[in-house]
């Protein structure tokens, strides 16, 4: 094994239709916990989304695509509400079983999530004040490009693309740390093969720049992770 490049060629267990759908409910459900722990998005939310709304003064609309089991959206949306801003949040993810789970959460008003990919909302001219996406760019390979533009496309505003930063440190750690959550999930093997299919940030910012999708900052927002932010075309 080597993290000096990223492995394509591996597979999240959660990821094969069909994975055991007990670990893998369990596996969305515990992401709560992970992402709060380590996926930034505390800092991401006051120095870039919230100003970023709270700028609008009125009502806005915000898409998470890729968004799992639906945490991210209601951590997102609890924040808001808490300061204040006035925003309508829409989750969406093409696996009915992650769609599944992002039910099941306590509702907040002005939180929906729809079974669906991002071609096809935009296939809908739907647009958003902002769009984001949380560990989804690893995942992709040589289809970036295009779910890059897409989330263009649905934004007349930021985009923000936020996913782990490749590092054997970060290897390291995540093995060590992930031991007392891991039981009955895939979240260990998972996590461990999402860091080696993982961007470093130069690797990003040289996909990016080669896609020729506009100016793009990639930054490290948190240890770890990696930070794409750019704006709309909708």
């Amino acid at each position: 094994m080597t993290l000096a490049v990223r492995d394509e060629r591996l597979a999240e267990l959660m990821d094969d239709p069909a994975c055991d759908p007990d670990r893998l409910r369990a596996t969305l459900r515990r992401f709560g916990t992970i992402n709060r722990l380590v996926s930034g998005w505390g800092t991401v939310y006051r120095r870039e989304l919230a100003p970023h709304l709270a700028a609008l003064g009125r009502p806005a609309r915000v898409l998470d695509i890729g968004s799992g089991g639906g945490d991210l959206v209601m951590r997102l949306a609890a924040a808001a509400k808490r300061d204040g801003i006035e925003v309508e949040w829409t989750g969406i993810d093409p696996d009915p079983r992650s769609h599944e789970v992002a039910l099941e959460r306590d509702g907040i008003d002005g939180v929906s999530f729809r079974c669906m990919d991002a071609a096809t909302l935009v296939a809908e001219g739907d647009t958003f004040d902002a769009v984001l996406s949380n560990h989804v760019l690893h995942h992709l390979g040589a289809d970036l490009p295009d779910f890059v533009a897409q989330s263009q496309a649905l934004s007349h505003g930021l985009v923000l693309h936020s996913d782990i930063a490749r590092s054997r440190l970060a290897y390291a750690l995540y093995a060590i740390g992930i031991t007392p959550f891991a039981p009955g999930t895939f979240l260990r093997t998972d996590g461990l093969r999402s860091i080696r299919r993982s961007y470093t940030p130069a690797e990003l910012a040289a996909v990016l720049d080669e896609a020729r999708l506009g100016t793009w900052a990639v930054q490290t927002p948190a240890p770890f992770r990696v930070l794409a932010t750019g704006r709309g075309r909708g």
